[in-house]
């Protein structure tokens, strides 16, 4: 006796079926997007009963996708950037998986546009975020030139480009305003890479702190390129023969070698010079003392960063409206 073939269910079959359309199924199956939960549950209840199964193969054949996207990681970032790009990842991550979607982790070597050209032109991926806003960026260049879709995480001045950033002008403007206020007469500046797009917002962000207040800012006082422990060691050497009371690190790695640097001139914090960090990390929490920084929620920048992106891509998206904020946290480094 033959046994009768078991039927394969498709979304538009499991629609039909349930008298609703094929957007509530594709919510009910992803849990994303408004439906009713008694709905939801009878459609999760006759897919579990059909034992059904999406195909994402033909899916991305008959609509022409690949379902994924890249995330572009500068191939030079430093151990302590890890962190930062950890969690975006996990932002990425989750928006992508809820939508079906794989992200492929991709390095890329400076101006080699080879790795990007080869996943645009194999149609490899169908968006890509590059992690590192960079100024005068060939990869992004090249991007808007072949058309894909793609998302920058850090500041960007080209209105034709979609970019998320967390507010490091604002952030930086709001900590050097509080230092100022709570009485350092001299405030030097220990900025990172002058290519970086975020170095120059926390840098703008500093002046427009001065200006506020009425100070003058002495440009010799403000140390780019602070890359590595001997230029950070030279920065704050000079700093405190000009006797600078105050030191503002624009990210944490910076910060954690100037504290280095103090204790090797066994300079106190807070009561000689009072220290702060426009990046907050668990190694500035447990310092001692703990060091003043700015928190942001770097997971949910790589959220709206996927989400943003799926959305040029024509996906539906939840995309968030509350835009992203930031905390300054006062630690003892400050008092």
């Amino acid at each position: 006796m033959e046994t009768e073939e078991k039927k394969v269910y498709t979304i538009d079959d499991i629609a039909r079926e349930l008298g609703v359309s094929k957007t509530t199924v594709s919510r009910a199956i992803s849990g994303k997007g408004r439906i009713g939960q008694a709905t939801r549950e009878r459609v999760l209840e006759f897919i579990e009963k059909h034992d059904y199964r999406p195909n994402v193969m033909a899916k991305g054949l008959a609509q022409k996708k690949t379902f994924n996207l890249a995330l572009l990681l500068p191939k030079d970032y430093a151990v302590t950037e890890f962190p930062f790009f950890k969690d975006c990842m996990q932002g990425i991550c989750e928006v992508a998986s809820g939508h079906d979607y794989d992200v492929i982790i991709s390095m890329i070597d400076g101006d080699d546009l080879s790795q990007i050209q080869r996943l645009e032109a194999n149609r490899k991926v169908d968006g890509m975020i590059l992690s590192r806003a960079v100024e005068h960026s060939m990869a992004q260049d090249y991007l808007k030139s072949c058309k894909e879709p793609f998302v920058v995480i850090g500041p960007e001045e080209d209105p034709q480009i979609t970019y998320v950033d967390n507010k490091n002008l604002e952030a930086s403007k709001e900590l050097t305003s509080i230092m100022l206020m709570k009485g350092v007469q001299k405030l030097a500046l220990l900025g990172g890479n002058q290519s970086f797009s975020v170095t120059e917002s926390r840098y703008k962000g500093y002046l427009q702190a001065h200006k506020k207040t009425g100070r003058l800012v002495n440009e010799d006082m403000i140390f780019m390129n602070c890359e590595n422990q001997t230029k950070v060691s030279e920065a704050v050497k000079q700093a405190l023969e000009q006797g600078e009371d105050g030191i503002l690190c624009m990210d944490d790695a910076i910060c954690s070698m100037c504290i280095g640097s103090l204790r090797e001139r066994k300079i106190p914090i807070p009561s000689q010079v009072r220290v702060a960090s426009l990046y907050d990390s668990k190694s500035l929490e447990y310092n001692n003392p703990p060091i003043t920084s700015v928190k942001f929620d770097t997971v949910r920048l790589g959220k709206m960063a996927a989400e943003k992106l799926l959305k040029m891509m024509g996906e539906e998206t939840e995309e968030e409206t509350q835009p992203l904020n930031y905390q300054v946290v006062l630690r003892e480094s400050t008092q």
